[in-house]
């Protein structure tokens, strides 16, 4: 009896793994590339301490330190051993975005992963491996995109490093990508990506320039050239956010038109009114009118917009009104609700 229990059991999960494998496979390829990561970084004090390594890289790695312990003692962040080590990338890219949307809604492609929920992306270590499954994707119907990380977080199960193309960042963005990453390992609701997403970018900004403040003053070059750069960064994002409103009300009014092809037609019309508008707007940065000049965006391109800056309005509406734009109570106050 025991026997064919353990048979049953043992039977039942190998159709398990191999319904599944889709999954197993993936979540191996993940951990092979997060644990080469891990097995190859240095302490940052050992990097800070080498004669081998650029005054400018110990320079960045020295603000990293100074972005942790604002984030930690200045806005209350949950204090982790993150960024404390080193990963030098050679001038190469570590993982990928791959992201899906459907080709006349904007309803992105959702993976599920146990114990961590859906997600509208995945994540790959090698890009060779993100590009078949995007050209899969794109056979079924779906508006692809694929574009390399910055940085990313583990929620806690790994120590993330520092990685070497960060550094290529200015202050101000370096300190902004750090806050966003450590605010992910502070507060991650479960199956609420757009949610999380909004609420890092929108405390990055404002950590940013808070840190920025506090470091060098309002009057400072470092201060007044973030604040130039996010003034450009809001622009074109505003334009972004009002372009899938439109695209949104263009999918609504299609319900009922059989034909992809007119669809299509619609869509590519409406896109490139969207993208000849652009030169209507203002920037100090003039790299915002050429960048849809070698791609096109696509559903989504414009759904990560919506993923990490669609709540930026009502965020700012609750930092001002209810916490009289105290952010570290702001955050304190985030962590409590979402208990």
């Amino acid at each position: 009896m025991v026997k064919k229990v353990l048979l049953s059991t043992l039977a039942f999960l190998v159709l398990l793994f191999v319904i599944y494998w889709d999954l197993v496979s993936y979540g191996l390829q993940q951990a092979k590339g997060q644990l080469t990561i891990i097995s190859n970084t240095q302490d940052v004090s050992d990097v800070l301490a080498s004669d081998n390594v650029p005054d400018s890289i110990k320079h960045q790695i020295r603000n990293i330190e100074e972005a942790r312990l604002f984030a930690f003692d200045s806005l209350g962040l949950k204090q982790s051993d993150n960024y404390t080590t080193f990963y030098a990338q050679k001038g190469q890219v570590s993982l990928w975005n791959l992201s899906a949307s459907e080709p006349f809604a904007l309803e992105p492609k959702l993976w599920s992963f146990p114990i961590l929920g859906s997600f509208p992306y995945k994540g790959f270590f090698d890009l060779e491996k993100a590009k078949t499954e995007a050209k899969e994707l794109k056979d079924e119907g779906y508006d692809v995109r694929i574009r390399p990380v910055g940085g990313w977080s583990t929620l806690g199960w790994t120590k993330d490093p520092i990685l070497s193309n960060m550094l290529r960042r200015t202050e101000g963005s370096l300190v902004e990508l750090i806050i966003h990453e450590l605010t992910h390992s502070t507060l991650f609701v479960k199956d609420d990506i757009e949610f999380n997403e909004n609420l890092a970018s929108f405390i990055g900004e404002k950590g940013a320039v808070a840190f920025l403040n506090n470091k060098y003053g309002k009057g400072s070059s470092a201060y007044y050239d973030y604040i130039i750069s996010e003034e450009d960064s809001e622009t074109f994002r505003d334009h972004m956010l009002l372009a899938a409103g439109k695209l949104d009300s263009l999918y609504q009014s299609m319900i009922e038109i059989s034909s992809d092809s007119i669809k299509s037609k619609k869509k590519e019309q409406m896109i490139n009114e969207i993208i000849i508008s652009i030169d209507t707007l203002h920037f100090h940065n003039e790299r915002y009118y050429q960048i849809f000049q070698n791609t096109l965006p696509n559903n989504a391109y414009f759904m990560s917009y919506l993923r990490y800056y669609s709540s930026n309005d009502s965020l700012e509406s609750l930092l001002s009104n209810s916490y009289d734009n105290d952010l570290r109570s702001f955050i304190e106050g985030m962590v409590e609700y979402h208990k």
